[in-house]
């Protein structure tokens, strides 16, 4: 039998000898839960971000691969556990499979739109490969950086918690939450970002369980949107083309742009659904009882 000694601390409760006891044990067990070790991964890829992702050059991207480092280090090693959502392999396919998703999206929504007249495109000028490689540092960083804290830290903590569903309804909150402070934000932008990005997002993780698969679907969003000249999330930036807009707000987006069109939210609606129900028969979808690992 393996038995390990103890010493006493100052305040008379038993310390062993790798400086664990009672008050030790209870901030690892903080930490190890799934708002603990949440909050430390998003404090930690938070960091990166902030440093990294308007940086020049190639900076995003090297932020990006930091803030995978660090939120394998948190899961691994603060919540002690498995990280089968940011594995290597398959990587490439569910990121390209969800670039296709995302492409498709964006490009079906502005075509829609402007068959409605709302939308017109006439080329920027702005010089093709610096505006191209710009797009791609910058939304390639941001898409890792937002699908890792709310997709693969908030999502999965609170689904532990309260099961899928409420996570992904949660979590959506959360995201359109998050873009209120864009330019041109509104309270029915919010709404719009949350039902087309929150929820569609997060019925896609739960279909395929990659950050890859999200990341793929959200920078290709992102970097489309920039690269027809349509701002995004309300972020104006360079693009290929320069976009005219006329008509209704609710066609167009307004001032946010895209993302707030009605024509975006029913067809991001539309991709969940499926999504949703590919998720359920293959039994993804943890209800509370189920949820904690």
């Amino acid at each position: 039998m393996h038995t390990t000694s103890t010493t006493h601390d100052e305040t008379g409760h038993d310390q062993l000898p790798d400086g664990s006891g009672p008050s030790g044990g209870r901030v690892r067990r903080i930490c190890r839960s799934p708002f603990g070790s949440m909050l430390i991964g998003i404090v930690g890829v938070g960091v990166v971000s902030a440093a990294t992702a308007t940086g020049p050059g190639p900076l995003p991207v090297l932020g990006a691969a930091t803030a995978v480092a660090v939120y394998w280090a948190v899961t691994r090693f603060v919540a002690r556990g498995p990280v089968p959502e940011i594995t290597r392999r398959g990587a490439v396919r569910e990121a390209l499979l969800g670039g296709g998703i995302g492409l498709g999206f964006i490009l079906v929504s502005a075509l829609v739109i402007t068959a409605f007249g709302g939308y017109s495109f006439s080329w920027a000028g702005n010089g093709f490969f610096s505006v191209v490689a710009s797009a791609v540092a910058v939304q390639a960083g941001a898409a890792v950086m937002e699908e890792l804290m709310f997709r693969g830290l908030v999502l999965q903590a609170l689904e532990r918690l309260f099961g899928s569903r409420a996570a992904v309804a949660i979590t959506a909150l959360l995201f359109g939450a998050a873009h209120l402070a864009n330019p041109g934000a509104t309270v029915w932008s919010g709404l719009a970002i949350a039902l087309e990005a929150g929820v569609l997002l997060g019925a896609a993780f739960l279909w395929r369980r990659s950050i890859w698969f999200v990341v793929g679907m959200h920078f290709a969003w992102n970097a489309t949107e920039q690269l027809l000249g349509i701002p995004v999330s309300g972020n104006t930036a360079k693009g290929l083309l320069s976009v005219d807009v006329s008509g209704s707000a609710m066609l167009t987006g307004g001032t946010f742009s895209l993302e707030a069109s009605i024509v975006t939210v029913l067809i991001g609606v539309a991709l969940a659904v499926p999504m949703f129900v590919i998720a359920h028969r293959r039994g993804g979808l943890l209800p509370r009882q189920r949820a904690a690992r």
